[in-house]
């Protein structure tokens, strides 16, 4: 089968099930804010040196998946989804998210610079991911306040994704700080 359908020439895209849209959407909308979030965690990940960022961020990316397949589902077909074999995003997914945060507010991460990004390339790229999370999070809530989306957890686990990648690039920025400080020395 070739990559190109053209089922979508006239402006439609489909949800799973075989619901056709609009490609503008608001479902379609959240599900491609996703998509570029995960895209922009895939540019972070291979921007980054750390393999304590890398492997939590690939964690995500996989959680991103389901979250996207959730989004793509209308309401009326759920029931259908999970009795498929498919994972809704629930209420202990942003735990794990949160007891990374901790661990990392346990370490001495310097906030200088925090608002204006570039520092590192790597941190640069977390924080490009973070803005797009940021989007995303926006899309679902519509989502949320429409009544089209009833999963608040879809919304809840965006929002602890952006924190993460915030401290991820403070985090990535310490450690630069730090190497540049004991070249300096040598």
């Amino acid at each position: 089968m070739s990559i190109c359908t053209k089922t979508g020439d006239a402006g439609m895209t489909g949800l799973m099930y075989n619901r056709r849209v609009s490609k503008t959407d608001p479902r379609i909308e959240a599900c491609g804010a996703v998509d570029e979030l995960n895209a922009a965690l895939g540019l972070a990940r291979a921007a980054t040196r750390e393999p304590l960022i890398a492997s939590k961020i690939l964690i995500i990316q996989k959680e991103l998946i389901n979250l996207m397949g959730e989004l793509a589902t209308h309401s009326d077909d759920l029931q259908r989804y999970v009795k498929d074999g498919f994972k809704l995003i629930d209420p202990n997914a942003p735990d794990a998210l949160e007891d990374w945060i901790k661990d990392l507010e346990t370490q001495k991460i310097s906030f200088k610079g925090w608002a204006t990004p570039g520092a590192t390339a790597e941190a640069a790229a977390l924080d490009f991911a973070r803005t797009v999370s940021r989007r995303a999070e926006r899309r679902v809530q519509e989502l949320l306040e429409s009544g089209e989306v009833e999963n608040r957890n879809l919304q809840i686990y965006l929002n602890r994704i952006s924190d993460l990648l915030w401290l991820f690039a403070r985090w990535a920025e310490t450690i630069d700080d730090s190497s540049r400080a004991k070249s300096l020395e040598n």
